[in-house]
């Protein structure tokens, strides 16, 4: 399967895309570019909103805002207004750490991970963060925390460290989001590029955006067998969500970011957003709930 062309852009290296039902509308963000874009779904146009931090993660709100995960911690984000609101602090005076991917899980609870800039091994960690915003540390010692997803049941959590090649599944206490019995869901093949960001669709199939290997796989998670790959004319596959109204639709993020000139002019829509009809549904996403924050 080929991906389509959805906005070009020369994003150095577009992330976290995020499907706001509340708003019919796609976000993403260019974390070295400093910015955020909306796309009012379906015919546009994109509005660009510079941001003066890194942010790596959105999160739709239950409000109709916007739950950012920048350098330095987690903000609410207004999206008519432009106006942040800071919620709490992520390994404050560490100037060389940043936020990476993350998601919320049913109960509204948000996970993101921190990483070194330069990708220091070991110096990244997993934080859940519940509704009284203290972030509490549950995995460390990792070096690209990245894609993060729940079955639908919220029975077990799925998550890639990057430069491990795989995904680890947990069983999942959402009551108080505690981890046990971890287990290799998937191994990605190095032919086919390091994991990156991560989606399930209805099936309960895990879509991976194959950083280096030009695709978007969809793995099984109990068999870790691939299924199927939308294949990219770009390297750099940084992450995919599900979008529109039927969320039939995969909107694939890439990066520019570390590719020499050559390589620009060999791969000219780096950075650009893709999109594909994989024909299966994505699952919502569970919105943040600022509600729960005033009721500890």
């Amino acid at each position: 399967m080929q991906a389509d062309l959805f906005y070009r852009s020369t994003c150095i290296l577009a992330e976290g895309p995020c499907w706001h039902s509340r708003r019919r509308s796609l976000w993403w963000t260019d974390i070295e570019g400093k910015s955020l874009y909306e796309f009012p779904w379906p015919d546009g146009p994109v509005r660009p909103r510079p941001v003066p931090r890194r942010v790596s993660l959105l999160v739709a709100a239950a409000d109709g805002r916007l739950l950012l995960g920048m350098q330095g911690g987690l903000a609410l984000y207004d999206p008519d207004t432009e106006a942040q609101t800071f919620l709490c602090a992520l390994e404050p005076g560490q100037p060389a750490q940043r936020t990476n991917d993350g998601g919320c899980d049913g109960t509204g609870r948000i996970w993101v991970g921190t990483m070194d800039r330069g990708c220091r091994p070991g110096a990244g960690s997993l934080y859940a963060v519940g509704a009284d915003l203290i972030p509490r540390p549950v995995l460390r010692g990792l070096t690209i925390p990245n894609g993060i997803a729940w079955s639908a049941d919220q029975a077990r959590m799925y998550f890639i460290d990057t430069p491990t090649r795989c995904v680890r599944s947990y069983r999942y206490d959402p009551a108080d989001g505690s981890l046990a019995d971890e287990q290799v869901a998937v191994r990605i093949d190095p032919a086919l590029g390091a994991p990156d960001g991560m989606c399930l669709d209805e099936e309960g199939m895990l879509w991976i955006a194959l950083w280096g290997g030009s695709a978007v796989g969809r793995f099984h998670p109990q068999s870790g067998t691939l299924l199927d790959r939308i294949h990219l004319p770009v390297p750099h596959v940084s992450s995919c969500a599900f979008a529109g109204d039927d969320l039939d639709q995969l909107v694939i993020t890439t990066a520019r970011e570390h590719l020499d000139a050559a390589a620009l002019r060999r791969y000219p829509l780096s950075g650009s957003l893709f999109t594909a009809r994989p024909g299966v549904r994505g699952r919502p996403v569970a919105p943040f709930q600022p509600e729960k924050i005033n009721s500890v």
